[in-house]
């Protein structure tokens, strides 16, 4: 860590750029322009099902590998290197989103989608175990809630960007037949991601130290793979005796659930509602840039009640959010839940983020990350299977929305339990058995 004041300053500043730069692939890749064109213009049949196996694969791919990766990164010193490795695969194959133009190419950019989905979900396991070493315990809270911020408006900014292209620039194509010239914009959209994502990663890999690296007394001198899948083996036995970031982890999955399953399936629900694409648009931006400043607002909140009070209360509103979902009727209802997101979308995630970071030991963070990672990338499958088994057997999206109250509640109850400070000082104790090989 930085001690020099201004230098400091540069290393928080540079680590939170990464989330302004990554963000633009979860809200224009992910979440808004790549589904709708794969589905407009490479796999008409079947779309659905196609994009959600991609999906994922690509998940499952990441969360079985993250911890081994994390465990190598660490005991190797080399988190940005695996960083920006992983950083690179997801900048390519976004890039090459560009050349994806017809129906016969749907695999490869099937294939492209996991490959950069890899890159993009694992960047994030070892840019989120830099945040320890980054920033100051006391400050650890502040700083990842700074770095969603800066994510919501980077990710919010470029989506603008891409929706105002995509709808206004085949005008400036008049020779273009118009639905070529709207498929064309999507695809600059797309490059557009790639180019955004590399210049703006440059300033982590530029200002933000490597930390040291620390081993066990047996582990010196074995190979890093040994070292790698033994750690990994190691945790995954060991993991519960850290009693206080188990239950933290457990509670995050099953929070998590409900969280993610209201981001990915907000839209579909209000498109079975029957609000316009307008509003559904308008909606997703809003909550880019109001989550910006509610993140930031949720890392002061922590300071004066407590991290733990701050995440509860989160999703305290996230329960009522859910509940008042059930009798949503007009479409002005469904923009006020957008705005009721945001205010606790950002600082849910970023608390969740830098609580889990104290109660790892500093010198297994990345290991550590990858089963924080694991918990993440599932939060996109218990809940929204939940909701599509409800919505099937009732054939009532109103119950599916409100079916999500359980996933709050239960994390609430399992939150509860977490007991910070006792966990942090068994980090530390774990911490003081290493050896610095630096």
């Amino acid at each position: 860590m930085e001690t020099n004041p201004k230098a400091y300053a540069r290393s928080v500043r540079a680590w939170t750029m990464y989330d302004w730069a990554n963000s633009a692939f979860a809200t224009t890749i992910m979440g808004a322009i790549l589904p709708n064109y794969f589905a407009t213009y490479i796999a008409t049949e079947n779309s659905l099902t196609l994009w959600g196996l991609t999906v994922a694969i690509g998940s499952l791919i990441i969360a079985l590998i993250s911890p081994v990766l994390g465990a190598i990164a660490d005991f190797k010193g080399s988190k940005k290197r695996f960083m920006g490795v992983l950083a690179a695969l997801g900048i390519i194959s976004t890039a090459l989103f560009f050349f994806i133009q017809s129906p016969d190419q749907w695999l490869l950019c099937c294939i492209l989608y996991i490959l950069a989905t890899i890159g993009f979900a694992g960047s994030l396991v070892f840019y989120d175990a830099l945040l320890p070493h980054v920033a100051k315990e006391e400050e650890i809270d502040q700083v990842s809630s700074r770095g969603y911020a800066m994510g919501y408006v980077g990710g919010g900014v470029l989506l603008l960007i891409n929706v105002l292209m995509i709808f206004f620039g085949p005008k400036l194509v008049p020779h273009m037949p118009e639905d070529e010239a709207t498929q064309l914009m999507m695809r600059l959209s797309m490059a557009s991601v790639a180019i955004w994502w590399a210049v703006f990663s440059i300033p982590i890999f530029r200002l933000v130290k490597e930390p040291p690296r620390k081993a066990e007394e047996h582990e010196i001198g074995q190979s890093v793979l040994t070292v790698g899948f033994s750690r990994f083996a190691k945790a995954l036995g060991n993991i519960r005796q850290f009693k206080d970031l188990f239950l933290f982890i457990l509670a995050f999955f099953v929070y998590a659930n409900g969280i993610g399953t209201i981001i990915t399936m907000a839209v579909a629900f209000g498109t079975d509602l029957g609000f316009g694409t307008l509003i559904l648009i308008g909606t997703l931006l809003l909550v880019q840039f109001v989550a910006a400043p509610f993140a930031i607002l949720f890392g002061k909140l922590s300071q004066k009640m407590g991290i733990k009070n701050a995440i509860t209360l989160s999703l305290v509103i996230y329960t009522i959010i859910a509940i008042i979902g059930y009798f949503m009727t007009k479409e002005w209802h469904f923009l006020l839940l957008g705005f009721g997101v945001a205010t606790v979308q950002g600082g849910s995630q970023a608390l969740s983020r830098s609580l889990v970071g104290q109660l790892m030991p500093k010198s297994k963070t990345a290991e550590f990350y990858g089963f924080y990672s694991v918990s993440e990338k599932f939060n996109t499958v218990v809940g929204p299977l939940l909701f599509a088994a409800v919505n099937y057997f009732t054939d009532n999206s109103r119950l599916a929305i409100i079916s999500l109250v359980v996933f709050f509640l239960a994390g609430i109850v399992l939150l509860r339990k977490v007991n910070i400070e006792r966990g942090v000082a068994q980090a530390a104790a774990e911490d003081a058995k290493m050896i610095s090989l630096d």
